[in-house]
């Protein structure tokens, strides 16, 4: 787009008749205007020579002048450079409010234009220099108006310091209707108005003003807050009015791209806004029609409204020297910009004011804990002043308001060094307690994790060395399973490659005498001229006689070989009957034998749960009889209960090596058990016969269950003996319903 705009003002013009009526001409100019828009070259040419006015329902062409020409290309250089500009502003804002809908805040930088006075003055040094009075005021009245109102509202001891104020100047642009700005906008509506009616009508009725000045010819003056500025009226209407015409935006929307076509869009929005009085310009034009000085105008007050609701900071820059060159300080002129900016009040008033402001309830919520503890609990005002007098902060030095105190340039650096060092020991003091607190928990931590560790370690490690134990069986039993199958196709091809050699062996020797016996053969018939019919008739069936001995020789051989085949097959066939039998038989006294174990086991724990019971029944009624203690211990009772209450720990004691001696036996059948069958399964090599290790270990399982057996039994005896000896009603009872259980039990 900016490229389009640089060729459009390449666009040159050429007359087609005695009336001064021009069309562009062909050029590269014109041809990469079109192409860069994407647009018609000759739609183009029509919107830049031709103007479509309506006049009721008809439509009048009319041809444009050269000098209407050139204002219709350069109307629309400057209203696509404007929209470009728009839309950047548009899409930037757009990529910066993402933080704004967030957080509802947002920073904005105004960079103003600084105010200008040339040699040649026009209207675009008039509207900077306007827009520029314009936030002096509002620099003015934030600093001064509004600092100077903030001390007498709060009732300090304060002496107003005056300023220069430019509300004047302000009146000269924007009185109605007797102002620059409504003068020049009234000219603008007229057809015959010029430069220079419009300067003799601003110096008719401006005159009165005391910043306003009537020069010769087309000029006047003004004297802004920053000096007097002289201005040349030369292009202030065209300017202002600035029109572009619905030929031109017609052409912008038939645009292919899609930038001209957004931009004729928002031509047309802003078309249809109300007009505030007769601004279009006779001729047809019907866009565009509020002045450039309105549009102005409008923007600036919005600017304005804008800077009213923020929190504004100024940055004063002041320029050394008019030559900018570097290293050249000129002081008339940094003194006159001092002068011009309020730069001068504003040390005046920074020198006599109070820059630092806080009010009562932030001041005592910030540095309240510096105080003892009675005074920090007063109201806010109190608790203030207890701190300026405990900081010894002259009285010169601040101001106490209604709702704030004022502190001159540099005193609140004392309360924030106090403050921040304070701050700083608190959270040296608070760090060191709550290490010690952290590292007194991870300690704690650490012992109840070694209780923990020395607790559960056996049962995990044991876990963890099952589960090793399964993967390594399972691994292990892979790789058998692979060897095997690897081996059985190695053996394979290697009866195959010898099978295949030994055809091709037979192939050659078979050949061999076959060629042999036909060369004899013919070595024979050839000398068979010397001899009779009889003796070649001997030499063909002696040797036919000896290839049929060689045949049944071979086929002998041949069937020896299957014979041997077959019976090994037979074998094979055997050894696999009885590995299945034999693998049956260890299953079936695999489970006969786990079946015992849980029946001995449900055994012991019946007895061990018994012997509980009968030792709470009788703690139970030794309690119920502690009445007749004394009596009992005349007559040997004591005796009796401590013979009983040993024969039951006896007991108990018999009852516990007799689980614990089950337990290991169990894992130590189960484990030889288990170690047979994977050696009799190959999964594990040994130099042993599983079976007779089997046949063995069955014989000792069954010496070591009878004589379980008869332990268990002496045990029955014992414990009844202790049982009859003590009573016990219930006890007896239970005892007797898990013996009767156990007879029931087959070992």
């Amino acid at each position: 787009m900016l490229a389009a705009v640089l060729w459009l003002g390449n666009v040159s013009f050429t007359a087609i008749d005695n009336e001064n009526h021009v069309e562009p001409e062909e050029d590269e100019s014109l041809s990469t205007v079109a192409k860069l828009i994407g647009c018609n070259i000759n739609e183009l040419k029509l919107a830049l020579s031709n103007r479509n006015m309506k006049v009721r329902n008809d439509t009048i062409i009319q041809k444009l002048t050269l000098s209407q020409a050139i204002d219709a290309r350069d109307a629309l250089a400057k209203s696509i450079y404007a929209c470009l500009f728009d839309w950047l502003v548009e899409q930037i804002n757009k990529s910066l409010a993402v933080g704004k809908r967030r957080t509802g805040r947002s920073i904005s930088i105004l960079d103003i234009y600084g105010f200008e006075s040339f040699d040649k003055n026009s209207f675009e040094q008039f509207c900077i220099n306007y827009a520029n009075e314009r936030l002096q005021q509002h620099f003015n009245r934030h600093l001064f108006k509004l600092e100077q109102e903030e001390y007498i509202q709060d009732g300090i001891d304060w002496t107003r310091v005056d300023f220069e104020d430019n509300q004047n100047c302000l009146s000269l642009f924007e009185k109605k209707p007797l102002g620059l700005l409504s003068l020049l906008d009234e000219e603008s509506t007229f057809p015959n108005g010029t430069d220079l009616t419009l300067a003799n009508k601003l110096k008719e009725h401006l005159s009165a003003n005391s910043c306003f000045r009537g020069d010769r010819g087309k000029a006047f003056t003004v004297s802004h807050y920053a000096g007097e500025v002289t201005y040349e009226t030369t292009g202030f209407l065209e300017k202002n009015r600035d029109l572009l015409h619905s030929d031109s935006i017609k052409l912008l929307s038939s645009c292919s791209c899609h930038l001209p076509q957004a931009f004729a869009s928002s031509m047309l929005i802003h078309s249809e806004k109300p007009v505030v009085g007769p601004l279009y310009k006779a001729g047809g034009a019907d866009s565009q029609r509020l002045s450039v000085a309105t549009k102005f105008k409008d923007q600036l007050f919005q600017l304005m409204q804008r800077l009213g609701n923020t929190t504004p900071h100024f940055i004063r820059c002041i320029k050394p020297n008019n030559v900018q060159s570097p290293g050249l300080y000129e002081q008339g002129l940094v003194l006159q910009q001092l002068r011009c900016c309020g730069v001068l009040e504003v040390v005046r008033i920074s020198r006599s004011g109070f820059p630092t402001r806080m009010s009562h309830q932030k001041f005592a919520r910030r540095y309240g804990f510096l105080l003892l503890e009675s005074i920090a609990a007063k109201d806010p005002l109190s608790v203030s002043v207890a701190i300026l007098h405990q900081f010894n902060i002259l009285p010169e030095m601040y101001q106490v308001g209604y709702t704030k105190l004022f502190f001159r340039t540099g005193q609140i650096g004392v309360l924030e060094d106090t403050r921040n060092r304070t701050l700083h020991g608190i959270l040296r003091l608070q760090s060191c307690f709550r290490g010690h607190q952290a590292r007194s928990r991870l300690r704690e931590h650490k012992r109840r994790v070694t209780v923990l560790q020395s607790c559960i370690t056996p049962i995990v490690r044991g876990e963890k060395v099952r589960n090793e134990y399964t993967e390594l069986l399972r691994r292990h039993r892979a790789s058998a399973a692979i060897q095997s199958h690897v081996k059985r196709r190695i053996a394979k091809k290697q009866y195959k490659a010898t099978v295949d050699a030994s055809v091709v062996i037979q192939s050659a020797i078979r050949g061999e005498l076959v060629r042999r016996c036909a060369g004899d053969i013919g070595w024979l018939t050839s000398g068979g001229t010397k001899r009779n019919d009889s003796d070649e008739v001997l030499v063909k069936a002696s040797v036919l006689s000896e290839l049929q001995r060689r045949v049944l020789k071979s086929e002998a051989a041949l069937r020896e070989k299957e014979e041997e085949n077959d019976i090994l097959r037979q074998r094979l066939q055997q050894y696999d009957n009885r590995w299945s039998e034999y693998e049956t038989k260890m299953k079936s006294m695999e489970e006969i034998w786990q079946k015992q174990m849980r029946s001995l086991q449900s055994s012991l724990s019946i007895a061990k749960k018994s012997l509980e019971v009968e030792d709470s029944a009788r703690n139970s009624d030794a309690s119920v009889n502690a009445s007749d203690a004394t009596e009992l211990s005349e007559s040997g009772g004591d005796f009796r209960t401590h013979g009983r209450t040993r024969s039951v720990g006896v007991g108990l004691s018999v009852i516990s090596r007799l689980a614990e001696e089950f337990g290991q036996r169990a894992q130590v059948f189960g484990d030889d058990t288990k170690f047979l069958m994977e050696v009799k399964s190959g999964q594990v090599e040994a130099n042993l016969d599983p079976e007779r290790e089997l046949r063995r270990l069955k014989q000792m399982f069954d010496t070591w269950k009878k004589d379980y057996g008869g332990r268990l039994r002496e045990t029955k005896l014992i414990l009844g003996k202790l049982g009859s000896e003590g009573g016990g009603g219930s006890a007896e009872r239970v005892k007797m319903k898990w013996w009767g259980r156990l007879k029931s039990t087959r070992f």
